[in-house]
């Protein structure tokens, strides 16, 4: 994600890292290719009486833009639930420490314990859903043979809950927790298990592919003749007037495909190691166990992963 400081809006014009503009530049190019043999081509093909005219690129434009405008506002609408999703672990899990600490003041063991469990599970998430390996950041959290437990699940982050469960569990069936603490409690790993469903969802279920699929052959075919229906009036401006348009559409297209997996690395993605290490630093904050990990920060490209 980019986090850039306060700037004058004409120096935001010229910004480049974090903008999609590296990613459809090579199209834009092509554009002005398509534009120069418009140029070139035109007196040859209006000899042959092949004449186009800006009204059909009109009305095809206002089609694509209503419909990229769709797709966008779907692809953001995945973001804010992300977003929104990753906010619940960091508000369920200080609660479910909050609880422990207010009713088992004197169990600092298990404080730490479930503490370590729940930084597990979401840096075991983060993982997951980037598709990386967890072994790493699970090694340095918690003992070798839960993790190696962990590991050898076919659901690890999804183990962790249970392994957090079975704590509670223990709590409840020592007499140090009533029933209805335990419940509050386990109310709060709900609440985990909802998030860890509903990433699950949004990484598994990408928008249809048809749909990605007609928006982009019309958006490419539209931007590629529209120099073809620019070129008799505008002459030598054509490939100025048409890569300002075609960027238009292209970079709709290509934040609409970026936001489209919240999950990622790309720049406009969700920050997940900064969100795992806020979480990690309240939770060892809570239980009194310092030095913390040092807050990420973003890159010199204002970037934060």
């Amino acid at each position: 994600m980019i986090i850039r400081p306060e700037q004058h809006w004409f120096l935001r014009l010229f910004d480049w890292h974090g903008s999609v503009l590296s990613k459809i530049v090579f199209r834009l190019l092509l554009n002005v290719l398509m534009s120069v043999t418009a140029i070139i081509s035109y007196q040859w093909y209006e000899q042959l009486g092949i004449h186009l005219t800006v009204a059909p690129f009109s009305l095809l434009g206002i089609a694509i833009a209503i419909f990229l405008g769709f797709r966008n506002s779907a692809s953001y609408n995945r973001f804010v639930e992300a977003r929104n999703l990753w906010g619940t672990v960091l508000i369920a899990e200080r609660t479910l420490m909050r609880q422990l600490k207010n009713i088992l003041p004197a169990e600092h063991h298990t404080h730490q314990k479930i503490a370590s469990y729940l930084v597990a599970f979401g840096w075991s998430l983060k993982h997951q859903l980037r598709k990386t390996d967890p072994q790493a950041d699970l090694n340095r959290l918690l003992p070798a043979e839960t993790v190696a437990e962990i590991l050898g699940s076919a659901m690890p982050t999804n183990r962790i809950l249970v392994l957090v469960g079975n704590e509670l569990g223990q709590l409840r069936a020592d007499g140090k927790v009533s029933d209805i603490t335990y419940g509050l409690m386990d109310n709060k790993l709900d609440e985990l298990a909802h998030v860890l469903g509903g990433c699950e969802r949004l990484a598994g279920t990408p928008v249809p592919f048809a749909y990605t699929l007609i928006l982009q052959r019309t958006v490419y075919l539209f931007c590629s003749l529209l120099p073809f229906a620019l070129v008799g009036d505008l002459h030598y401006m054509t490939p100025f007037v048409s890569v300002f348009i075609s960027y238009t559409f292209l970079s709709w297209d290509s934040l609409a495909e970026e936001l489209e997996d919240p999950f990622g690395t790309a720049a406009n993605d969700l920050p997940l190691n900064a969100m795992c290490n806020t979480i990690e630093r309240n939770l060892l904050d809570m239980t009194g166990q310092h030095p913390l990990p040092e807050p990420l920060r973003p890159d010199r490209y204002y970037n934060l992963t």
